[in-house]
This record gives structure tokens, sequence and C-alpha cells, in this order.
């Protein structure tokens, strides 16, 4: 303690408080003015850590009031709400002065003119208005006092867009501030090398080492586990049973549909009225900021949440995490958790609800994780290219620069630091012109050169047209949601659907939205006017990209797990039972092979791959098979692929399964399929507009998502056809290797089949193919009687796996 200045060891010793040894640490290093990564557990004081030495600075009156002095960067706008509550309160108590503020999307135009006059001492930011203010051209002088970055959950920004823009933004700012220093603040870092090289050169790692151990159990519905389905909502009265004996809970779900219908689930049982709330990203930012305040106030007993609420924000009174569905990570589940009982020394208490039987072994794997102390997720890649062109953009727009400058500082940063020369000089063409194949359009010279070799903005109408669209999340055009007014033109704002789940209701068709029963009013101009009330069964709005793969170590941990019967024995006995009808009738999926099975059924043939490398992964791999398989005269009709599984059904029986799988399908095959494939002209849409080639939002007007999808694929096809190595090209290939396609964990998947492809012959359907015969041509949303239909099903099924034996090839 000697270390705090007497003021703060005051208040130190007034809450009960010991500084602890990373907190001093932290000191130490920002006297020295070294950057800094802190790995700390939750509850174990990171963020105070990382606010102490400015805070230590600014109660000096001479450091307070010299404009913005410490920078907060969070990947959640709520997040940088409660920080900046949680630091009033130290503030206050100390009487010390400072001056902090937030500065994000839903910031005030006053507020934000007010803050250009007179910057806080401490501001509190996300990473694209961060950009925004980089910018302006009155960024030299907002940011030269600037003395610290702190940039909070840095591995969820880290080996993201959005990391990457905050990685380039941080490089100007260290031209800008040549005093700052930087700091990232985490719970869980897989790959800590990768998170100090994003920081920079020189950057000290301080490890808080491990708090107290989370409790984590399996909590299973009452019936028989589910065979197939992910939403869970067979344990809605099971979860509500452990709301009620808790003060407060959050319950987790893994995408806004699923959160819309647990949320309905849960109240149809909900007899004692208990007070639940609900929030996710698509809900207005007023019921969301409701939902936050009552948590606050301990008002609610339970909030049922998606990763809107995954990050470090503080609510002490919460006791237990129920995470519905399988977590699809394990660094994902711990920060999960860490939510409840947000104290070092106590442990977090968590229960795993698996919605299928698949998921079960998920949950387990997750758990064995858990008490090894592993972390897995992939390290960060190299920053893309399109990020780069955007970044250049906001340079151009804030004044000139040269471009040898700009390439040292880009290169100064981890996920730039192998960026080449040409790359950078291919980028800043494109800015410049477009590139050779857009060149004659005056649409695309956005920048011009003087004869200094220096860099500027066209015109001011470029400049405008950047600030409105930066920002690397591309997400479908949506539309708000009002209730209809009965005096005004229109009612409360609900928040926002993506306009193809609109586009596809009639007035009367009712929905579920914002933990309401709503019917379908009209469309007014990009107004959705609803009414509460409705029959008929309701829709769900569902939005793309919401469903996260398991990650490869998770994914690793479930396939050693089938292969090991002596994993078994804690599992329920119906999932044991399934287990070992498996073992009887085929075999199990082996830890470093590939099982394929092949099977008759309705004069169909049916393969089943078990692959274990993410939806996204088999969804690519389905498409390639499919294609492969029509060229070996299989006549494939279709496919279904889940987190597990890939099951592809045709006419003809499919052999020749080592060369099904050859490595050489990610050739030919490959390039033939991502020519044409609609998932690659997406990746391209998405790298389009994150790089400025296509605007969303103009000047007076939006543009409509379908005028922006018809822009890409045209500008697609003339680049393709004139200039194949266009930048904008490249960078949707390596995008490629990940995401929506995932080609990176395919090559994961031929690499081991390569080594061993075990191929079953079977007379019928195996156990374990029972969960992705049942997801054939149904979607996995709603209900009670489809879960009738399901079990039935799933009786047919194991009865047709009863078969009296295999043969392996």
């Amino acid at each position: 303690m000697d270390i705090l200045p007497p003021l703060f060891a005051d208040w130190f010793a007034a809450q009960g408080w010991q500084l602890r040894a990373h907190q001093q640490a932290m000191l130490e290093a920002a006297a020295s003015g070294d950057n800094t990564l802190l790995i700390a557990p939750t509850g174990g004081g990171k963020t105070l850590a990382g606010f102490l030495p400015s805070l230590i600075q600014l109660a000096d009156t001479s450091s307070s009031g010299q404009g913005l002095h410490t920078l907060y960067v969070s990947p959640l706008k709520a997040l940088a709400t409660d920080i900046a509550r949680n630091l009033v309160a130290p503030i206050e108590a100390m009487q010390l002065g400072i001056t902090v503020e937030t500065r994000t999307g839903d910031t005030s135009a006053t507020r934000r003119a007010r803050q250009r006059q007179r910057p806080p001492d401490i501001m509190l930011t996300t990473p694209e208005s961060l950009a925004l203010l980089l910018a302006s051209e009155e960024s030299a002088a907002f940011f030269k006092n600037l003395r610290c970055v702190v940039v909070d959950e840095i591995h969820a920004l880290a080996g993201t867009k959005r990391g990457d823009q905050l990685a380039l933004c941080l490089s100007h700012l260290a031209s800008l501030a040549n005093l700052m220093r930087k700091t990232g603040l985490s719970a869980t870092v897989a790959h800590p090398q990768a998170m100090l090289d994003y920081l920079g050169p020189n950057t000290k790692l301080i490890n808080a080492g491990g708090g107290a151990p989370p409790e984590i159990r399996l909590l299973l519905p009452a019936q028989r586990i589910p065979w197939a389905g992910h939403m869970g909502l067979a344990a809605a009265e099971t979860v509500l049973a452990k709301i009620s004996q808790a003060r407060m809970s959050i319950v987790f779900v893994n995408t806004r549909a699923q959160a819309e219908l647990m949320f309905q689930n849960i109240w149809k049982h909900n007899t004692n009225t208990l007070p639940i709330g609900l929030h996710h990203g698509s809900l207005d930012i007023t019921q969301r900021r409701r939902v936050e305040a009552a948590m606050g106030r301990g008002d609610l007993r339970a909030v049922i949440a998606t990763s809107s609420l995954d990050l470090g924000i503080d609510w002490g009174g919460v006791d237990q995490v129920i995470q519905i569905g399988a977590p699809k990570g394990v660094s994902r589940l711990l920060q999960r958790i860490g939510r409840a009982n947000h104290r070092l020394d106590e442990a977090s208490q968590a229960m795993l609800v698996p919605a299928n039987r698949f998921e079960v072994l998920e949950c387990e794997a997750a758990m064995a994780a858990v008490q090894e102390h592993t972390l897995d997720g992939d390290p960060p890649r190299p920053g893309g290219l399109d990020v780069l062109a955007q970044h250049l953009m906001g340079l151009a727009c804030a004044g000139p620069f040269h471009p040898d400058v700009v390439f040292a500082e880009v290169t100064s940063v981890g996920p730039y630091a192998d960026l080449s020369r040409r790359d950078f000089d291919d980028v800043l063409m494109f800015v410049e012109n477009g590139g050779y194949a857009l060149a004659a359009y005056e649409r695309y010279r956005k920048l011009f050169r003087d004869s200094e070799g220096l860099v500027w903005a066209a015109n001011d109408m470029v400049v405008r047209q950047h600030k409105m669209n930066i920002g690397t999340i591309v997400e479908a055009s949506k539309l708000k949601i009002r209730l209809a007014g009965r005096r005004a033109a229109f009612g409360p704002a609900l928040g926002e659907v993506e306009e193809y789940f609109i586009n596809n209701l009639t007035p009367g068709d009712t929905f579920i939205f914002a933990g309401r029963l709503l019917v379908f009013l009209r469309l007014r101009d990009t107004v959705v006017e609803v009414a509460e009330g409705g029959k008929g069964d309701p829709k769900v709005p569902a939005y793309q990209g919401g469903r996260m793969p398991m990650t490869t170590h998770l994914a690793s941990r479930v396939r050693t797990m089938l292969h090991d019967p002596s994993c078994w024995t804690s599992l329920p006995d119906d999932v044991q039972e399934w287990l070992h009808l498996q073992k009887q009738r085929s075999v199990m999926p082996g830890p470093d092979d590939l099982l394929v099975e092949t099977f008759p059924r309705h004069g169909r043939w049916y393969l089943v791959a078990y692959c274990f490398e993410g939806r996204n992964a088999h969804q690519t791999l389905g498409m390639l098979l499919t294609k492969r398989m029509e060229r070996f005269g299989f006549r494939p009709l279709g496919f279904v692929a889940t987190d597990y599984v890939l099951a592809i059904w045709s006419l003809q029986e499919p052999d020749n399964i080592a060369q099904l799988f050859s490595q050489d399908m990610l050739g030919d095959d490959l390039e033939e399929w991502l020519a044409e494939s609609s998932l690659l002209r997406r990746s391209f849409h998405h790298v389009a507009v994150i790089a400025g080639l296509i605007h969303r939002n103009q000047p007076g007007a939006e543009k409509s998502r379908r005028q922006v999808t018809v822009n890409s694929k045209l500008i697609y096809d003339v680049l393709r056809k004139h200039q194949p190595d266009h930048v904008l090209l490249r960078a949707t290939r390596a995008d490629a290797g990940g995401g929506m396609v995932d080609i990176g964990r395919i090559a994961l998947l031929l690499e081991r089949a390569r080594h061993k492809i075990v191929h079953m012959v079977l007379p019928r359907v195996s156990p374990l193919a029972v969960p992705v015969m049942l997801e054939i041509g149904r979607e996995r949303v709603t209900g009670e009687a489809t879960e009738d239909e399901l079990l039935l099903e799933a009786g047919a099924l194991l009865d047709d796996a009863m078969a009296p034996s295999a043969v392996a090839v």
C-alpha cells in the first residue's frame, strides 16, 4: 500500500481492500511508461488496475483539465457505460474532480460537439467511435495530450476486423501522442504472445494468476434429452425452477432468436410472475438500458441474454449463470461464467443446459477443459486489407499524409507487422482510384497526390461519405419496429429486425419480438408498425451470422470422448445407452480419423460424415462434396450440416469414399466452386462495404440492402474478369480461410482423413446418425408439436437402427 498516495490508500482502506500484486505491478509499469497486458480473473480488480495509474496522475490538478488524458476502448457500448458508472464512485468518494464521459453511437450530437470543444479527462468509447474521431480534422489537437489507452476485453477484439480497425487506430494515436502508453485487459487469453504483439513492441505481460475455480454442472430436462434441435426449449420449466432458487441469474443463449423463444417459454411456466428481463443487441437501446439498470438495482431475478452481456459488466448480485445450449468454446464459457459471483475468492456458479445429445458431449468436454485450466480459440489472423483501406481513407479525411510514414505506423502493430509494401501500395492505389479495372470511373477516385507525394482526400463529399460508413460490422439492412400509436404517427420503439424477415410477412401475421407477441400491421417507409396480440403460430426473427461454430479444441475433445468408453460413465443414462448402441451397430469416430457411414433409407442413399469441424465448415464441405459426387455419378439430392455431422443424400450408392474426401478437393474443385459460390460473393460484399468500394449510407439517403447487394455482385464479376488479382479479391480469398466459408478447418479435416478414413457400409441408419437425420428438411425453431413429431420419428429411426450387422471398408 506504500506505493499509493495517502488519499488513495485511505480510500482502499475504507473499502476493506489491499492493493493486489498485479495492481502494484501496473502502477510500476505506468511509472516507467511501459505498455502492458494484464491477464487477471474476473473479480480480480483488473479494470481498477487499468485505470489506477491514470486516476493517480489526474488527481494532481496540474494534469486534470489539460485535455483528454485516458482513452478506454471496449467492444460493447453497454460495457463502456457500465465502466463509466463504476469509475464515478471512487472519483466522487475522493473528490478528485476528474471528468468521465462516454462517446459511442448512442451519444447525442450536442454532447459530441461539446466533447470536441472541452474533452473530458477520461473518455470511454468503442473502436468505431474512435475511428470516427481520428477521421476529424481536429484529431491531432484532440489527442495531443493523450497519455494512456486502455483496451478492455482485448481477446474479444484481437483477430477480428473490429480488432484490426482498433490496432490501426492505436498505431496512429501513437504518432499523435508520443507520450501515450497502451494497456490491454482480459480474463481469458489463449495466446498471450499474440496479444502482446497486438499491442506493439516492448509490451510487458502481467499475469495475476487464477482465482477460485468455477463450479459447473449439467442441468438436464426432466424428460429424456432431445435428439436434435439447438433451442433447448424443453428445459424451460427446469430453468425457471433454478431461477426461483437464486437471488439473480443470467440465462445465456447463443442467438437472438433463441433468446426470444426461451423468454416466451419460461414465461409460460412463470405462474409466480418472477421479474425476468430480456437483453439482446436488436432491442431498442431504451429497453436494454432499462434492463441493465434493473439488474444493477437488483430488481430482476433473471435476464435472458445473448453475447450482449458476455463481457465485463459488473453486477455483484448475480449468483448463478445458466448457459442454454452448448457454449461452443471454453474461453467463451469462462467469460460467461465470470458474470456470476463477480469476486476473485468465490467460485462462480454455473449450469449448462444441453439442447440435444451431441451437446451433452460438448458440454462435458467443455467442463473438463475448464477443470484443466485450458483455454481455446484460434490465434489472431493477419490484419484485413479491407480494414486497412478504410483506415487510409480516414487518415486522408483528417489531413494529408505521406505513404512512407503511414506504412511505418501500420506495420508497428501485430496484425499488420508482416504486411508487404506491395500489399500496402495496392490498397492505397485502390482507395485512390479503385484499381486498374475501376480507375475510369469518377466515383472511385477518392484520393490524389500532390507534387511532394502527400496524399489528400479528393473532396468534401468523399469525406462525408466516409464518415457515414465507418465501421467493420456489416449486417443485413434492418427496419425499426414500433407499436402503432393511437394519436402520434408512431408509438414506442421496440428494436430492429432484418429487412428480409419483414419482406416475408403479410398484414395479420404474428411474430415474437422484445418478449412480446406482436401482429404485423404495415410497413411505412423504414418503420414496421405492429400491435400487441395476434393469433396463429408466431414466427421468430432470425439474424445472419448469429451462430458460432464449435472451436477446434472443443471438437477434438468431443472426438476423444466418443472414442473412449471410460469417459461415458458421467454421461446421462440415455446418452450412454445411445453411444453403446452405436458401438454395437457400427463404430465410434476416433480422435484422429474420419468416420463415414453410408446406408439406404426410403429409396435413397445417405452418406453421414462425423467431421466435428463446425457448421460453417460443414456447409462448405457439403457444397464441395455434392459437386464431386455429381461428377462421380452418385446423383446427390441435398445435404444438411450441423456442428458435428454432415449428411448428404443421393440416388446412387456412394463408394470410393477415400477418393471422395481426397485433399485435391481443395484444388480445382475449390477454385471452381469459389468462382461461382454465393458464399464467396457474400464475403466479397462484406469486404467491399468495409473497404469503402460500396457505401451503405449516402449523404441525404440510405441505400437499400438490395441495391448494395446488386452493386457488389456486378463489381465482383467485373473484377474477376478484368483484374483477378485486385486487392479486394485477395482480401476476399483471405477471408475465405475462416468465417462463412472456413476453408482452414476443412483442410484440417482432410488432413485427418488422408491418414485414416473408416467407411462403414450399413444396412440401416446408425444410432449416431439419428440426430442429423431428424434435422433433414426441418427448421429447429419451435414448439411442442414439433417435439412430439420428433419423438415419433426418432422412435422409427431407432427401430431402423436395430440392424444385425455392418461392413467395414
